[in-house]
């Protein structure tokens, strides 16, 4: 029950406008994930950028399961396996950038589309106990036995993907 796990990975483009940069950052998600992205909007309005509330800006991707580890895997491979310290959050989750997509394996510069990065948020959560918190009846706040403390987020990567955690 203690075991930890990935719950999911996200990756996020935002592409900052609606448009034709838009739809091109979502098919360097569909290239590099295998997976149809999901439209992400503006929560508020900044006239300095021309931003309205509910615009579509940016795209992101939600892998799972075996998809979420294989997609991680080349990631982590595109970073060289190396992940700063202050990358763990203190509920043990793990973010990082990547600056260019075609530092991925296989992928090739297009001039049509242009050259876009990427950030990658890794979840973890322990088997047993996460439920407590999204149950509809008796939800309850998950114990701090449950949640996972930042050192151990980082021993999981360290041993689990053989990263090495830049201190």
């Amino acid at each position: 029950m203690s075991e930890i796990t990935i719950d999911k990975v996200v990756v996020n483009i935002g592409a900052g406008q609606a448009g034709d940069r838009l739809n091109k950052a979502a098919k360097v998600l569909e290239m590099i994930t295998d997976h149809k992205p999901v439209f992400t909007t503006s929560k508020r309005t900044v006239r300095d950028f021309n931003i309205r509330k509910g615009l579509q800006i940016g795209a992101k991707v939600t892998l799972r399961k075996e998809d979420a580890e294989k997609f991680l895997n080349k990631a982590l491979d595109a970073r060289e396996y190396k992940i700063q310290h202050y990358s763990f959050d203190s509920q043990g989750n793990a973010y990082f950038g990547i600056a260019d997509y075609t530092d991925f394996e296989g992928m090739k510069y297009d001039p049509d589309i242009g050259i876009f990065g990427f950030d990658v948020a890794v979840v973890l959560k322990r088997k047993g106990g996460y439920r407590l918190s999204r149950r509809k009846v008796g939800s309850a706040p998950v114990s701090k036995r449950i949640r996972i403390p930042r050192e151990d987020a980082m021993k999981f990567m360290e041993s689990k993907f053989k990263v090495t955690v830049l201190r």
